[in-house]
């Protein structure tokens, strides 16, 4: 496992690009320079111990050294040894709906974008629970195995969208079941499950799989993302919208969030049902609930101790300026034999 303890020092790379045109403007002046002086073959005939090659090769040593000097800034950390223990909090699997309707704009800047920061809010707030990811559209798939690694799943988080299910449509029974799965199968009360949808279900019964989510002693709570009035889907090419989505007859389809079905489905299981508002999307609310119930106390492997691997990257550095500057700019007249530079 691998933490990083200054990622804002990732920036620090931009300079890399900017020493690279620096460099290849002085290059370009300096060759302006030599042809006022005459013909560039003329001027390299009286300068026979100038080297392009280890200009260049001076110039890459820097840049890589400049990289790693970046890195160590950033300071890498693996975990170092794994450690068994006992944690005591809730299980809480989050099924995200990623069907194409959440691209409407009915919620700025999309229902999905509001919806993944709004997750993204709830993972923050989270203690010692483990957090699991459904991701769903036409079909559902486990994103995040149930886990209390929460940066983890964060990171995950951070790539998901409409294209994360290649088939279309919202298989709401179908992201249940497989959030059922995530959880272990013991005699536990501390499962839930928070559906962020727009509740268009066209393709199951969302219904009956909330009933064997009861059954099994699992709460599902709701949020509800979209405005009543609906929205069209934007069909986005290159970040821009150039059209949206059309039925066979050439109507402009229109997506409304369901409310009715995600009301239903929380009422099923004893959970509670939120229209997506603000900026928690009506979570935290969810996350309080869900916290007045009693703790489980489970089993987690946890990585036990990090350790920082800056210095690494700051010896490369060292070494790599170090045969910089040992590396002369001219042909040494004793070396020049031995042809390891033009």
């Amino acid at each position: 496992m691998i933490r990083l303890e200054n990622p804002e020092m990732f920036y620090l790379f931009l300079l890399v690009p900017l020493m690279v045109l620096g460099f290849l403007v002085y290059r370009l002046v300096r060759r302006r320079v030599v042809r006022k002086f005459g013909m560039e073959n003329l001027v390299a005939q009286m300068t026979p111990s100038a080297s392009s090659t280890r200009v260049w090769l001076k110039f890459i040593l820097i840049i890589l050294a400049v990289s790693s000097m970046t890195m160590a800034a950033v300071n890498p950390k693996t975990g170092s040894r794994l450690a068994e223990g006992k944690l005591e909090g809730f299980d809480i699997v989050v099924a995200l709906d990623v069907s194409r309707s959440m691209m409407a704009q009915d919620v700025r800047p999309s229902r999905m974008e509001r919806a993944r920061l709004a997750v993204n809010r709830l993972i923050d707030q989270l203690e010692k629970d483990r957090i699991g990811i459904v991701v769903f559209a036409g079909v559902a798939h486990t994103q995040v195995p149930l886990t209390s690694d929460h940066n983890a799943a964060k990171m995950i988080l951070s790539t998901v969208n409409t294209n994360s299910v290649s088939i279309q449509g919202t298989a709401i029974e179908s992201a249940i079941d497989r959030a059922l799965l995530a959880f272990p199968d013991d005699e536990s009360n501390n499962k839930s499950i928070i559906l962020v949808s727009d509740g268009e279900s066209h393709e199951d019964d969302p219904l009956a799989a909330a009933r064997r989510a009861e059954s099994r002693g699992v709460v599902i709570h709701t949020v509800g993302i979209g405005s009543r009035e609906g929205a069209p889907i934007p069909i986005i090419e290159n970040n821009q919208i150039t059209g949206f989505f059309r039925d066979d007859e050439g109507n402009t389809v229109i997506s409304r969030y369901d409310e009715q079905t995600l009301r239903a489905i929380a009422q099923a299981t004893g959970g509670i049902f939120r229209h997506g508002t603000g900026a928690n999307m009506g979570l935290d609310e969810i996350l309080q609930e869900i916290r007045s119930l009693d703790k489980e106390t489970y089993d987690a492997v946890v990585f036990a101790d990090y350790e920082s691997r800056y210095h690494y990257f700051a010896a490369l550095a060292l070494l790599l300026l170090i045969a910089e500057m040992l590396i002369m700019s001219r042909k040494n007249k004793y070396l020049s034999k031995i042809r390891i530079f033009d």
